[in-house]
C-alpha cells in the first residue's frame, strides 16, 4: 500500500503523457461531431433535433462496432508486454478480418434502424430527414471499422501520433465537406441535414486509409509485420478478441442505449426539448472523450503490466488513471456552470432552448467526475481481461437502476427534461463506484494471462 502511494505521483504523470496523443485524437473526433451539430444548427432547431434523434440510434450501432475494435489494443498490449512481436501482427490482421464482417452487419442493422424513427412517436416533421441522414451514415461503418483496427493497433504497441494527426486533419476534411454537401457550394445541390452524412462517410474513409499506409510504411511497426498477409484464419486468436470484444460491445451498448432511450423519452416533450438535450450530450460528450482518451492509456499501461506479470504496476496504472481523469472531470464541470449561458449559443439562437440548455449544464457538471471515473474503470478492467462482470454492471447501473429512476422523476413527479438527466447522472455514479470496487478486488490477485 505504501508503495502504491508514493507512487501515484509519478505514475500519473506517465499516464498523462501516454494519453495525450490519444485525448487529442479522441478529440478531434468529437470536434467532427461538433461541427456537424453547429453546421447543421444553423439550419435551424428541426434539423438539429433530427440530428440528435438520428445520431442517437446511430451510436447504438457504432459503439458495438468500437466495442468489437477494442480488443485489439489489450491483447496487442499483452503480447508487446510480453516480447512476443509476431503475435501483435497475428491481433491485428485476424481483428480486420472479424472487424469488416461486424462492419458490414452493423451497417445492415443502421438500415433497418431508421426505418424505425417512425415509429418512436417523434415529432412528424423531423422523422423524415432523420431516417434518411441515419441510412447515409450506415454506410461510413465499413471504414470506421477499418480505421479502428490498425487505431486500436497503434495503441497496443504505443505507436501513436499517427492516428491524431490523421484524426486532426479529417477535421478539414469534414468541415470542407460540411460546407459544400450541407449547404451546396463548388456546384453542388445542397442536402441538407443529409450532406453532413456524405461529410461523415468522406472523412472516416480518409481517416482509415491514411493511417492504414502510414502502418504498414512505417519503419517502426514492420517489426510486428503489420501487413494483410493472411497464412490462415486464426480461430482461437479470433475467440479471444471476440471474448473480449463482444462484452465491450455490450458494454458500449447499454450506456449509449441509456442515452438514446433518454433522447427518445425527451422527443416526446416536444422539438425544443430534444434540441436542448442534444446541445448537453454534445458539450457533455467533449470532456467525455478526454475521459476516453485517459481510459485507454489506462487500458495499454495496464495489460502492458499484465503482459510483464507486474501486479502492483497493474493496480498503480489503474489508480493513476482514475485520479487524473478526476482531476480532469472537475476542472470540465466548473466550465460547463461557469459558461452554461454562452456555450449553447454556438449552436442555435432560439432562447427558449438555450435557457433549457443552460439548466442541464450544471447537471452535467455535477456527473463529470462519476462519468469519467466508470469509463476509467471499464478500461483498466479491459486491461486484465475481465469483461463479464463489468458487462452486467453497466446493465444494472443504466437500465436496472438509471433509466427507470429517470423516467419516474420524469413524468410521475413531473420534472421533465431535468428528470431524465437525473436519472442520467444516478446511473454514472452507481457504475463508476461498482467498476472501481470490481478493479481494487480483482488487482489483488494473480492475473491469468491468456
Amino acid at each position: 500500500m505504501n508503495r502504491l502511494i508514493h507512487s501515484l505521483g509519478p505514475e500519473i504523470k506517465k499516464t498523462l503523457i501516454l494519453s495525450l496523443p490519444i485525448v487529442v485524437g479522441q478529440l478531434g473526433q468529437m470536434l467532427m461531431s461538433v461541427v456537424d451539430n453547429i453546421m447543421v444548427g444553423k439550419l435551424g432547431a428541426q434539423a438539429l433535433a433530427a440530428a440528435s434523434i438520428a445520431n442517437s440510434l446511430f451510436m447504438l450501432v457504432m459503439v458495438i462496432g468500437f466495442g468489437l475494435t477494442v480488443a485489439v489494443t489489450p491483447l496487442t498490449a499483452i503480447a508487446y508486454g510480453a516480447g512476443r512481436d509476431e503475435e501483435c501482427g497475428i491481433v491485428l490482421r485476424q481483428g480486420i478480418l472479424l472487424n469488416l464482417f461486424f462492419g458490414i452487419v452493423l451497417c445492415a442493422i443502421t438500415l433497418f434502424l431508421s426505418e424505425c424513427i417512425q415509429f418512436l412517436n417523434q415529432p412528424r416533421e423531423i422523422v423524415g430527414p432523420a431516417s434518411l441522414y441515419m441510412k447515409v451514415l450506415g454506410f461510413s461503418m465499413l471504414p470506421l471499422m477499418l480505421f479502428q483496427s490498425f487505431r486500436q493497433f497503434a495503441e497496443g504497441v504505443s505507436f501513436l501520433k499517427p492516428a491524431m494527426i490523421i484524426t486532426l486533419l479529417a477535421n478539414l476534411v469534414n468541415i470542407l465537406a460540411n460546407w459544400i454537401f450541407i449547404y451546396g457550394n463548388l456546384g453542388v445541390a445542397p442536402f441538407g441535414l443529409t450532406g453532413a452524412g456524405i461529410a461523415t462517410i468522406s472523412s472516416r474513409t480518409f481517416m482509415a486509409l491514411a493511417l492504414m499506409v502510414i502502418i504498414r510504411k512505417s519503419s517502426k511497426m514492420q517489426r510486428f509485420d503489420p501487413t494483410l498477409n493472411y497464412r490462415k484464419i486464426d480461430l482461437p486468436m479470433m475467440r479471444r478478441l471476440l471474448a473480449i470484444g463482444i462484452p465491450a460491445g455490450f458494454q458500449y451498448f447499454f450506456e449509449v442505449s441509456a442515452f438514446a432511450a433518454s433522447a427518445i423519452m425527451i422527443g416526446w416533450m416536444g422539438t425544443i426539448a430534444l434540441a436542448a438535450h442534444q446541445i448537453a450530450l454534445n458539450l457533455s460528450s467533449i470532456s467525455f472523450m478526454v475521459a476516453m482518451g485517459i481510459s485507454s492509456a489506462a487500458t495499454i499501461r495496464v495489460s502492458t503490466a499484465v503482459g510483464k506479470k507486474d501486479i502492483q504496476g497493474t493496480r498503480l496504472a489503474g489508480f493513476s488513471a482514475a485520479i487524473l481523469c478526476a482531476l480532469f472531470m472537475a476542472s470540465a464541470g466548473m466550465i460547463f456552470i461557469l459558461f452554461r449561458f454562452f456555450l449553447p449559443t454556438l449552436y442555435v439562437s432560439e432562447k427558449e432552448v438555450i435557457d433549457i440548455s443552460a439548466t442541464l449544464l450544471v447537471i452535467v457538471a455535477v456527473f463529470q467526475i462519476s462519468d469519467g471515473i466508470q469509463s476509467i474503470g471499464l478500461g483498466i478492467l479491459r486491461g486484465i481481461t475481465d469483461m463479464k462482470i463489468p458487462t452486467l454492471i453497466t446493465l444494472a447501473a443504466y437500465w436496472l437502476i438509471g433509466l427507470p429512476s429517470g423516467y419516474f422523476m420524469a413524468f410521475n413527479l413531473d420534472m421533465g427534461i431535468y428528470g431524465v438527466w437525473y436519472g442520467l447522472l444516478i446511473s454514472l455514479t452507481a457504475s463508476a463506484l461498482f467498476m472501481m470496487i470490481r478493479f481494487n478486488s480483482k488487482s489483488q490477485k494473480a492475473i491469468l494471462i491468456h
